[in-house]
């Protein structure tokens, strides 16, 4: 089942049950994939779609940081319940660990030594890590192997 077919079907699920903050949630998801898929000009491949639900969880954790730093408990509660609920649709995260010996892997199959090769440690982690890492983490983990070299 792709990740649109699961999202319609938890949606119709969620509906039945009452659960209107779940519903609200995937229908936002539904409405993000619809605007890319419009934007694409063509449906989306499952990759595609998970690019669109990172963003989405980015953009709640964006949020739950802005809210911190106003001292909006309230409003980081609601995004955090949002986070949780669009992270279900996502593979598992890294650990870690793991992160770093794809990194450890990558910059030995480049030869990287430095910082000026940074990007393309980066480029090639991102395509080997797909939707079970956020950039910012590879980025930070690449600049620890590379600065430390």
């Amino acid at each position: 089942m792709t990740i649109l077919e699961t999202l319609k079907s938890d949606m119709a699920t969620s509906m039945k049950a009452g659960d209107a903050p779940r519903t609200g949630v995937i229908r936002l998801l539904r409405a993000s994939m619809q605007n890319e898929k419009i934007k694409q000009n063509r449906e989306l491949s499952d990759d595609e779609a998970l690019k669109v639900l990172q963003r989405e969880a980015k953009q709640r954790r964006d949020s739950i940081e802005q809210y911190g730093v106003a001292g909006r408990q309230d409003l980081i509660d609601i995004e955090a319940a949002e986070l949780e609920i669009i992270q279900a649709y996502l593979p598992q995260a890294l650990s870690q660990g793991e992160l770093e010996t794809i990194v450890d892997g990558v910059i030995a199959r480049l030869g990287a030594t430095d910082m000026k090769q940074m990007g393309a440690v980066i480029g090639m982690a991102m395509k080997e890590v797909g939707a079970r890492a956020e950039g910012g983490a590879v980025s930070a983990v690449v600049k620890a192997k590379l600065g430390n070299s």
